[in-house]
């Protein structure tokens, strides 16, 4: 350790223009009525998602010692207090996540999720918009763009059709690595990431839908008017190739919720990944009714770095990883 590693990685008035940018933002949900709220970082259920690690600790609780999640997202509360009839909700969260530490990443880092009642899917993504805007001025105009179609035209193969074997052997081409083993999501995944994703958010708000439904996570699935295959009802949107934001149109049957959950974790051990305990919490405050609406999660550092013309995350953190 040199005797300048105490020192923040954000300067200071890199962290005042942050503040002010985070006052805009509660501004934002101020003006429309919607709720600031605060939930634990802790929970007792983790995030079961394939492509996501989460961190756990153990603790003394009332119980005993307990092993405790450190959240992902703050999703998981939320919709808890959704389902306790809280209506529209927002939070700027602390999440964390494993193994994520870049100049886009970093183990743990700060999350703006909120909850819509009553909104369809295109409500919030005309809202999400608006909220990108109040710290992105400048962005450009928004284009809806089919998963579907930006494989067609960047990659001329069909990601719900084409035979798996193909989609393998363009991923290993196109990655460099040998991905006879990966499954359809593996195969997407990759090609979406290093092909599509770089291409994305350079001439405006790039908004993209309709993704397999294999990649519905705590989204609904509806049908796909070009031949009725089953898609998820959710978006992402990106701007000079960075994906800011994530959103649903939320589900909320717990059953199905629950199959996920274990699909989730027997899909996880097929990949030598450890199997994440389920938050029966939430399943249960779904089947205690949870109202329909959307919902979506907003990359606060990724946002606040393009507002402030930075190169990396780490430029508007106070303390990033490994230098905390």
């Amino acid at each position: 350790m040199d005797a300048t590693d105490w020192q923040p990685s954000a300067s200071i008035e890199t962290l005042r223009e942050r503040a002010r940018l985070l006052n805009e933002v509660r501004r934002f949900f101020a003006e429309r009525d919607v709720l600031e709220v605060e939930t634990p970082v802790l929970g007792h259920g983790g995030s079961t998602d394939v492509h996501l690690d989460s961190l756990s600790l153990t603790a003394t609780t009332p119980a005993g010692r307990e092993r405790l999640w450190l959240q992902t997202s703050p999703e998981f509360h939320m919709k808890r207090l959704l389902a306790a009839g809280s209506g529209p909700i927002f939070q700027l969260a602390r999440s964390f996540r494993d193994g994520e530490v870049g100049r886009r990443h970093n183990l743990e880092f700060s999350m703006l999720e909120w909850y819509r009642p009553g909104f369809s899917l295109s409500e919030l993504i005309d809202e999400t918009e608006a909220l990108i805007r109040t710290l992105l001025p400048d962005a450009g105009p928004r284009r809806l763009r089919r998963y579907r179609g930006l494989f067609r035209e960047q990659l001329q193969v069909d990601p719900f059709t084409t035979p798996l074997e193909s989609l393998r052997r363009l991923a290993g081409e196109r990655g460099g690595l040998n991905m006879a083993d990966s499954d359809r999501d593996g195969c997407l995944d990759l090609l979406m990431g290093l092909v599509i994703e770089p291409t994305l958010g350079h001439h405006g708000i790039d908004v993209v839908i309709d993704y397999p439904a294999s990649q519905a996570a705590l989204a609904r699935r509806q049908r796909d008017p070009e031949d009725g295959v089953e898609v998820a009802a959710r978006f992402e949107v990106y701007v000079k190739g960075l994906e800011l934001a994530n959103g649903y149109d939320e589900l909320t049957d717990a059953s199905e919720q629950a199959a996920r959950f274990a699909d989730d974790n027997r899909q996880r051990e097929r990949l030598g990944k450890s199997p994440v305990d389920v938050d029966t919490r939430l399943v249960a405050a779904l089947r205690a009714g949870m109202p329909a609406g959307s919902g979506v999660a907003l990359g606060l550092d990724r946002l606040i770095q393009l507002a402030l013309g930075k190169h990396s995350v780490a430029e508007v953190m106070a303390f990033a990883t490994p230098a905390c």
